[in-house]
């Protein structure tokens, strides 16, 4: 329908002349421009009507009003029964999208229904209001004029949240799309999208396609100016509600008039023949230029990205944005810094602020009728210091003129797809036209995308699908690589800022296709995406982010099985698994839980790590083996005593900083502190009680017998230990491979490794057999070992427990 005359019969049926225009809108609400899905003009100069002269007394004007505040009621209430008739099957849908032959997919229903069920709730509230003050005053309209019906607070109300309205109409193509893609597709949608009803309060019933009901919001967010417009025109300027509805007025003309200017944005400033300047991304980051961090808002522009100061203003007025500092993005060099420790201090004061979140919102969840408001702000208040302290991802920016900005995100996600964004306009070589701060910086406010900072507090109310409790990820292999690197993977999740929401496996040795068998553990409240990067981590050059992806987290698809699954990061395929125990959780802990591994059990590390041989033991030989196989003397030849020292306090606190340690220590200390961490084992890697068993099985003449024993006995061996021995074994075939070069035969490892993996029992400590001379001791110690190195056809260690015990691999494509 065309919006213009129906604008045009609404206010002529109110007996309001309109002078005709030269210029009408297009028929369609959304036009097609350069190939591109825009809303159409709405100009705002046809709602400027010219005063109509009229010689109405006070109470004739307020007969007026009555009439239209109930045929605005009225309107309401059939707005409210057609947006019903458009959530009627959204339930059906989301649980259909959970099974295994689902109508619509989650993401295709989140995005047909984006932002309706928030509508109808606005509609509602505000139905309610006005239904009840109108038939409050018609009970008393005897004893009273109509100077006390008051009504502007509630439209005041209604227009402060029609900012919904922006999200739903930048959504609409895409909704739309859906429909029309799936209505084609698939018979059942088919059926339900073209036989959708209403019930009106006589019984009778209207139909609609899916497709109408969508286009109803549009409709409605049109004729909300005209409405203000028609009852303001009724409401004498001495009545109470005429400043009321004179501000709602701005603010709708404003909301409208800033949906076109950001729809037009394109024709904002000529750059080039055919280049206009245009906002790509906006959003909110902490500024670190200065000593002292904020919160701003930054904007993404065609040729330069602006930073400003966003000022709240009072209610029923417009936000407001300062100008602080703007680089054009001509010869811009960005520098990617993937980590940077906190301070002490700042761990405490992160450590406070998390704490009294936690309380308080347990208070909140638990006690919401009782709280204030203002414990609401405190806590998104708290939410906001949060988000300015905990960033340690940043993004430097320097300029050809020697200006340089920096700016911070708690997300390396969002931190990448900002570094992404500008980089595509830098390439681009768009010139930069000297723009007006002022008016760039004025014209923020309706060019925005992003209304407020992300807080997970503003959020309302609960939400099931939410998870709280323990989310595991193990990272198990990457491939698709187009290079060698060495790489690993960055793990974000959502929610509240109670717990650490980032972790990071270790570094990969140089492959194509690392792995890590890494579970890193989350405690998580509120989550509902996660976040997976891989990075390559290049000494001196940064890192460089090889390729990200998102996936939703759903309560009701994840349990405390393993789901193993596959995602694409572009060119690159990320094998994990995810497992899911909610409970509820505990205050948050003032230090990171460490676990150490020295002198510890090797059944306690496995547990600890989730696999069968512990990351020391991997990491170590994945070093050796990738540049320490041609060394004279490996394993032989120790490293200094303090460089040992340094590796084994950093696996015992931090196994990413030890991995990042071994790269740059000489080679012979990474092999001394894998022969320290088996000689430091509480018990040996072959269990004493097998000593004498192994010690008569090399006894036996019959090879083949002896081979069958001896295999036997490493059988008998705890899971930890047969699989660790197993790994090392193969590792150390393979370095013998290269005697003629590293000089290390089977028999000189089996003399170096033999007393530290097998150990004679202990006179006295339930030892009851014959004891060893310790001549004797040795040489079995040895043999033992070398008889393994020389076996061909060893069993193959696996190195993690299985993690796919949930059905078939799934494969997410991003």
């Amino acid at each position: 329908m065309d919006i213009y005359q129906e604008a045009v019969d609404f206010l002529e049926s109110h007996h309001i002349a309109v002078e005709a225009e030269a210029e009408v809108l297009d028929e369609d609400v959304f036009q097609e421009e350069a190939g591109s899905c825009l809303l159409s003009p709405l100009h705002l100069h046809i709602l400027d009507l010219p005063e109509t002269p009229t010689s109405c007394s006070p109470e004739e004007m307020l007969e007026r009003r009555l009439v239209v505040l109930k045929g605005i009621l009225e309107s309401e209430e059939v707005y409210l029964r057609e947006l019903k008739a458009l959530l009627t099957p959204m339930k059906a849908l989301w649980a259909s999208a959970g099974t295994s032959q689902p109508v619509l997919s989650s993401g295709q229903v989140q995005t047909v229904f984006y932002q309706v069920p928030e509508l109808r709730d606005m509609h509602q509230s505000f139905y309610s209001a006005l239904k009840a003050r109108l038939s409050a005053h018609c009970q008393t309209e005897m004893n009273h004029s109509g100077f006390e019906l008051v009504v502007g607070d509630l439209f005041l109300k209604l227009v402060n949240h029609i900012g919904l309205y922006g999200g739903f109409i930048e959504n609409y193509e895409k909704a739309v799309e859906v429909v029309r893609k799936c209505t084609q597709s698939d018979r059942r949608f088919r059926t339900l999208a073209q036989n959708m009803t209403s019930n009106s309060q006589d019984k009778t019933r209207t139909s609609y396609t899916l497709e109408a009901l969508l286009y109803k919001p549009l409709d409605r967010v049109t004729k909300t100016t005209l409405v203000l417009l028609d009852l303001l025109k009724t409401t004498p300027e001495e009545h109470g509600d005429y400043t009321s509805l004179q501000e709602a007025l701005r603010l709708s003309r404003g909301f409208l008039y800033g949906i076109n200017e950001s729809s037009q944005s394109k024709r904002e400033v000529t750059l080039s023949p055919g280049i206009r300047r245009q906002l790509m991304r906006d959003g909110f980051v902490v500024d670190a230029s200065d000593s002292e961090r904020s919160l701003r808002h930054l904007f993404l522009y065609t040729d330069l990205l602006l930073c400003t100061r966003l000022k709240h203003s009072s209610r029923g007025k417009q936000d407001q944005y300062r100008f602080c500092w703007f680089l054009p993005l001509g010869g811009l060099r960005l520098h990617l810094v993937i980590e940077q420790e906190r301070s002490p201090e700042t761990h405490v004061r992160l450590y406070s602020i998390r704490t009294k979140m936690y309380h308080l919102s347990q208070q909140l969840r638990h006690h919401t009728g009782s709280l204030s408001s203002r414990d609401r702000k405190k806590l998104e208040q708290m939410e906001l210091m949060l988000l300015t302290l905990s960033p340690v991802y940043r993004l430097d920016l320097h300029s050809p003129s020697g200006k340089s900005h920096t700016f911070r995100l708690s997300s390396l996600y969002e931190l990448e797809e900002w570094r992404e964004a500008i980089h595509k306009l830098i390439t681009d070589n768009i010139e930069t036209v000297p723009p007006d701060l002022l008016t760039l910086t004025s014209a923020c406010v309706k060019l925005r995308m992003t209304q407020q900072p992300p807080l997970h507090s503003s959020i309302p109310g609960e939400d099931e699908e939410y998870l709280c409790g323990t989310l595991s990820v193990a990272i198990h292999s990457a491939c698709g690589l187009l290079q060698p690197a060495c790489v690993y993977v960055c793990v974000e999740v959502d929610g509240y800022e109670f717990y650490d929401k980032q972790a990071q496996t270790h570094s990969s040795v140089h492959s194509l296709s690392p792995h890590w068998e890494q579970e890193l553990s989350f405690q998580v409240d509120g989550a509902r995406e996660l976040r997976v990067l891989c990075v390559s981590q290049s000494d001196g050059e940064g890192d460089t982010v090889l390729g990200k992806a998102a996936v939703k987290l759903e309560s009701k698809s994840l349990n405390k099985r393993w789901r193993r699954q596959t995602l694409h990061l572009g060119q690159t395929e990320l094998t994990l698994s995810l497992k899911y125990c909610p409970h509820p959780l505990e205050p948050p802990s003032s230090t990171a839980q460490t676990h150490p591994v020295f002198c510890v059990p090797i059944e306690t590390v496995a547990q600890q790590e989730g696999v069968l041989v512990p990351h020391v033991v991997r990491c170590c030989v994945e070093e050796v083996e990738s540049r320490g196989m041609d060394e004279v003397g490996i394993y032989r030849i120790s490293g200094t005593t303090s460089d040992i020292n340094t590796l084994k306090a950093a696996f015992n606190s931090n196994l990413r900083e030890a991995v990042t340690r071994l790269r740059s220590l000489d080679v012979n200390a990474v092999s001394g502190v894998l022969k320290l961490y088996f000689r430091e084992l509480p018990e040996p890697l072959i269990p004493t009680e097998l000593f004498q068993s192994l010690a008569a099985a090399l006894d036996i003449q019959d090879i083949n017998s002896r081979l069958v024993s001896m295999l036997s006995l490493l059988q008998s061996c705890p899971d930890p230990n047969r699989h660790t021995f197993l790994y090392l074994l193969h590792h150390l075939q393979r370095v013998s491979d290269k005697q003629n070069v590293n000089k290390m035969s089977c028999m000189n490892l089996a003399t170096v490794f033999g007393p530290s993996l097998l150990r004679p029992p202990v006179v006295g400590q339930g030892h009851s057999g014959p004891t060893v001379d310790i001549s004797q001791e040795v040489v079995v110690q040895v043999q033992v070992v070398f008889f393994y190195l020389q076996c061909n056809n060893l069993p193959e260690a696996q190195t993690s427990l299985p993690h796919d015990t949930d059905g078939e691999d799934e494969t997410t494509h991003m």
